[in-house]
């Protein structure tokens, strides 16, 4: 291994241990995050979420167009959203209404919209 590849690795096993067994019992709380940030790393989901936090509910034909999608593609991610527990539906006649199954989602997809304004360059005048 070249030496720069070792210069951000440690060559002590640990270096606090107070720190860590006070930490390690909090990595089981981190359970399940990967997962729903799994489902936020696909971009048409993610434009879903976006748009679904910023609605109450849209019909799923409505979602289609906003995202520029075919109904089928998007029926599909919103029932991948929904088996997740990130969405939820309801039906009335022949449209089905989706909505985020609660703000915890509405907080992410808004933090990461944010956070993406701040990381776009500037364009030069």
């Amino acid at each position: 291994m070249a030496s720069k590849e070792k210069d951000d690795v440690c060559e002590i096993q640990c270096f606090d241990d107070e720190k860590v067994n006070r930490l390690r019992p909090f990595v089981s709380e981190s359970e399940g995050v990967a997962k729903i940030f799994k489902a936020l790393a696909d971009d048409t989901r993610a434009k879903i979420i976006h748009i679904l936090s910023l609605e109450d509910e849209l019909c799923v034909c409505d979602i289609a167009a906003v995202i520029g999608s075919s109904i089928a593609n998007t029926s599909h991610h919103l029932r991948l959203l929904r088996n997740m527990g990130l969405a939820k539906y309801r039906k009335e006649g022949k449209l089905v209404f989706y909505s985020l199954d609660d703000d915890h989602v509405r907080h992410l997809i808004s933090a990461g919209v944010e956070h993406a304004k701040e990381l776009k360059p500037v364009p030069k005048a």
